[in-house]
């Protein structure tokens, strides 16, 4: 996708001001979303360490059937499924805000 910007930046044709305003609105909807998506992120791996953690200690069951690469499993997956959600919502949210732009007179 970096390349595609890049090669729009040496195109022969001159880019109208509303494009630029694009790639900045674009560039700005991705930090957002990067940002919120590792919020959520931080919030889930703790949310669901404690409890896979616990319940590797206490509970026989887990105890004998979990090891540490499953109990990694369980909580990187959470952890991951949260950020893309996450971020997902978030860009889409800002193209939707952004996605009525004023015209230029």
């Amino acid at each position: 996708m970096r390349d595609t910007f890049e090669n729009r930046k040496k195109s022969f044709l001159i880019a109208s001001p509303i494009d630029d305003e694009k790639l900045l609105r674009t560039k700005k909807c991705t930090e957002e979303g990067v940002r919120e998506g590792a919020k959520a992120a931080a919030v889930a791996c703790v949310a669901s360490a404690i409890p896979t953690l616990i319940a590797c200690r206490t509970i026989p069951w887990a105890k004998a059937n979990l090891n540490y690469t499953a109990q990694a499993l369980i909580i990187s997956g959470a952890s991951i499924a949260a950020y893309f959600i996450t971020a997902d919502k978030t860009i889409l949210e800002c193209a939707r805000k952004n996605a009525h732009y004023k015209k230029m007179p």
